[in-house]
């Protein structure tokens, strides 16, 4: 289980590590968006360093219209499990951003009056 943590607009925050291909892991902050149908999504300046493989090019629909997404096999450490995962990676995505594939093997909590935030495995 992991615990989360609520932006300043009540946004989903989950720290994650990311795993670059010489193995370094690199913790960041990632917003859980239940919108994006995708493991995880990024900018591709977050790229930089991870040399992650190059798999193939995938237009999406996002809210801002269509959008071509480079997709990289990644891998991310999630409580303390490790994942290889397909990876969306384009130009302009404001946030590193989990999405909901996520939801098919944790339990999502949310208790916003009681200040819980939990990622569970099922």
């Amino acid at each position: 289980m992991i615990q989360g943590t609520f932006g300043d607009e009540d946004e989903l925050f989950f720290e994650i590590a990311l795993i670059a291909d010489n193995g370094l892991e690199l913790p960041v902050d990632a917003l859980l968006d239940t919108g994006f149908s995708g493991w995880l999504a990024m900018d591709i300046q977050d790229l930089e360093g991870l040399d992650w493989t190059y798999i193939r090019r995938q237009k999406m629909r996002t809210a801002k219209g269509e959008f071509n997404f480079d997709i990289y096999a990644g891998k991310v450490r999630i409580d303390e499990q490790e994942f290889d995962i397909p990876v969306h990676v384009g130009d302009g995505v404001p946030e590193i951003l989990i999405g909901r594939q996520w939801l098919k093997n944790r339990r999502l909590i949310v208790d916003m009056s009681a200040g819980i935030l939990t990622l569970e495995a099922n």
